[in-house]
């Protein structure tokens, strides 16, 4: 008898790939740099973590567990931008479509920028990181009315 060795992950990995290729000349622009924004946010955010950790006079030690939360991510953010498509695809009935993949690509990009800007203000210790990083949450709060404070208070 022959056995499957099907396992969720795969059949996920299997999904994209699938999916990426449907749209991969549109999308592969979207897809190196959301890839890329994402491996920086997670090589910064392992220097803040080991720095943090010398700071403090312990021992750093890679956790696999924030590894594997990174891939879910990238996983996510794959799907996420073609879906963003697709529905850019449906929508536009036959016209040219809107450009979804692209503004979630953007927020996506925009999210890991400002984590990045987090971690380099850690790591550094620069005043510029520093002063940037406020300088975004002040200008950030005044676009959009919300306080970051009280983002943090609900999650």
């Amino acid at each position: 008898m022959i056995q499957y060795n099907i396992y969720p992950n795969k059949m996920m990995a299997g999904f994209i790939a699938s999916a990426l290729s449907v749209f991969c000349e549109r999308l592969l622009p979207l897809v190196v740099a959301a890839l890329f924004f994402e491996l920086v946010d997670f090589v910064t955010g392992c220097a803040k973590s080991a720095i943090l950790a010398h700071r403090k006079g312990e021992r750093f030690a890679f956790e696999s567990v924030k590894a594997w939360r990174t891939i879910y991510k990238i996983v996510f953010i794959l799907v996420g931008i073609c879906m963003a498509e697709m529905l850019a695809r449906i929508l536009a009935a036959g016209g040219e479509p809107m450009k979804f993949a692209n503004w979630f690509t953007g927020g996506i990009c925009g999210v890991e920028f400002w984590s990045f800007l987090e971690n380099a203000a850690v790591i550094s210790d620069h005043p510029l990181f520093r002063w940037l990083r406020k300088f975004m949450k002040v200008k950030v709060e005044e676009q959009t009315g919300v306080s970051f404070d009280d983002i943090k208070q609900t999650t």
